[in-house]
């Protein structure tokens, strides 16, 4: 009994480290990053997908058209996105339906997470008994996370650029970690360097 469950793609940020480039517009493996990230989501068991747009919005939009979406895609453009990622986690979280039970955070600069990977942590979610689900390898926490409902408005509260890890701390004991065995939820995408080696 997994519920259900949204993915909240977060996709507004200035890609400050890319020296002007928009790192979700670059592609790896012929596929930009956002696409490769949206695809994911609309692939999974989420029943259906807010992809959070704020830096370029009307490019990144144009890049999701790419998406076959045979479920809910939703974009909704954050125009405070230049004061971190709480303010997306803001916007996505409104968008959401009441109907949810959880809601999956994804990065879009994460270009290795898989649709297998957040069926993981769905099937690890029960609604019954709802905790923050989250992958770990070698005694470390990756990316992404199921938040349940119940967590909404303390994500909401949340302000600057520190994203949901103060609340991971704070909620340890309500945490249900998901052994993964592989490095993609550790791996990111911020510069010049780190695109050129997932390029290869």
């Amino acid at each position: 009994m997994s519920g259900r469950v949204a993915a909240l793609v977060l996709a507004a940020g200035a890609s400050s480290r890319m020296q002007g480039r928009n790192k979700l517009l670059c592609e790896i493996g012929g596929v930009t990053m956002i696409e490769r990230a949206v695809r994911c989501a609309v692939e999974s068991a989420c029943s259906q997908v807010v992809v959070v747009t704020g830096w370029q919005a009307e490019r990144v939009e144009a890049a999701l058209q790419a998406v076959p979406a045979p479920k809910l895609v939703t974009a909704v453009r954050n125009p405070q996105y230049a004061t971190g990622l709480s303010s997306s986690l803001r916007c996505g979280l409104a968008a959401l339906p009441d109907t949810l039970d959880a809601a999956l955070v994804q990065l879009a600069d994460m270009p290795w997470i898989e649709a297998a990977h957040i069926d993981r942590l769905i099937d690890a979610f029960d609604p019954r008994r709802p905790a923050i689900v989250a992958p770990w390898r070698d005694g470390r926490r990756g990316q992404p996370v199921l938040w349940p409902k119940d967590f909404f408005p303390a994500l909401g509260a949340l302000s600057g650029d520190t994203g949901a890890r103060g609340l991971l701390e704070r909620y340890a004991g309500s945490v249900r970690a998901v052994p993964f065995d592989t490095e993609a939820i550790f791996q990111d995408v911020d510069t010049p360097d780190e695109l050129a080696q997932a390029q290869k």
